[in-house]
């Protein structure tokens, strides 16, 4: 081999090796950083496997960079702040996307959220007489506005029991719970995480879960675009609050630390009402569950919300659960 050839070789393998050196000083381009949004953020339990997947970098193994959660009080309100982000994706409930599409709005539900509305019950004070849903007949409930889910969901055992109650709109949880302590009504509606915190001090006279079927109550929607051209990444939105799921339901300890760094909750209260909710299988890892989706429907239908049935087949796309 010639010297001029030998220089030639050496020159080659010396510009290939710094090329290697050179592409590896170069750093990969970062993930978008983006927001998701979920109804109640911060407030009710819907929330915790967004939590966790942020926490535990669930949404980093999928390449996304989910730095925030945009959020409001529910409703249409949520709805709207899906359609206006930047990223159209999030959790909201069921009856506000059906309301939505019932408005001919571009939505898309592409996954199960929260699959139950088990965890809401009436209580009553520890001394009342009212024992069961029957011994509220001829009395003042409390809801927490009209045509709320309490409100379809208290309308709904009333007519199962047969009973007459006189509604009243306490305009929220708290209010409701003023009214009881204050004698105003018989019973009120409460939740988790507000359970957890209050269940010392006060007695139920009955849950949802074991007098009504299930109701899914949130679900994870798009826009029909946004999904026709963002296939992937909802794959890996859904996968990550799937593991996030998963995750909640194994390690509830460490789910309650993890909460009160996104939630203004104490960890014991958190970690009372993940153990709670546990107990009626609260979050759906994703997939559809057409019943308690129809249920729900059922419901909304009785408090004048919804007429007709909802064609599924046209609003609910599982394409993107693994």
């Amino acid at each position: 081999m010639s010297f001029m050839t030998t220089m030639k070789r050496k020159a080659v393998l010396g510009a290939a090796a710094m090329g290697v050196a050179l592409a590896t000083m170069v750093p990969a381009v970062p993930a978008q950083a983006e927001e998701i949004t979920v109804t109640h953020w911060g407030v009710l339990m819907y929330g915790a496997p967004y939590a966790v997947a942020i926490e535990k970098g669930y949404y980093k193994e999928q390449g996304l960079d989910i730095t925030g959660v945009l959020t409001s009080k529910g409703g249409g309100t949520t709805m709207r702040n899906v359609m206006a982000a930047p990223m159209p994706y999030g959790e909201v409930a069921l009856s506000a996307a059906v309301a939505a599409i019932n408005q001919g709005l571009d939505v898309k539900i592409i996954h199960t959220g929260v699959r139950t509305a088990g965890e809401i019950l009436w209580v009553t004070k520890p001394d009342s007489p009212v024992k069961t849903a029957k011994d509220l007949d001829g009395k003042k409930v409390a809801f927490t506005s009209p045509k709320s889910v309490t409100d379809m969901l208290l309308t709904m055992v009333k007519d199962k029991h047969g009973i007459t109650v006189d509604g009243v709109s306490a305009g929220g949880i708290g209010g409701g719970l003023t009214m009881l302590e204050q004698g105003a009504v018989a019973a009120a509606p409460v939740m988790d995480p507000i359970w957890a915190r209050v269940q010392n001090k006060y007695r139920m006279v009955f849950a949802v879960e074991t007098e009504l079927p299930t109701m899914v109550q949130t679900v994870g929607v798009t826009t029909s675009e946004f999904a026709a051209k963002n296939g992937d990444k909802l794959k890996k939105l859904i996968e990550a609050r799937r593991k996030g799921v998963d995750f909640v339901y194994a390690n509830p300890e460490e789910t309650a630390k993890i909460m009160t760094k996104y939630y203004d909750i104490d960890e014991a209260v958190a970690l009372q009402a993940l153990k709670n909710l546990a107990t009626i299988k609260y979050w759906s890892a994703g997939d559809f569950e057409y019943d308690g989706m129809n249920n729900l429907i059922k419901g909304l239908q009785i408090i004048g919300e919804v007429k007709g049935e909802v064609d599924w087949s046209k609003h609910a796309d599982a394409t993107f659960l693994k």
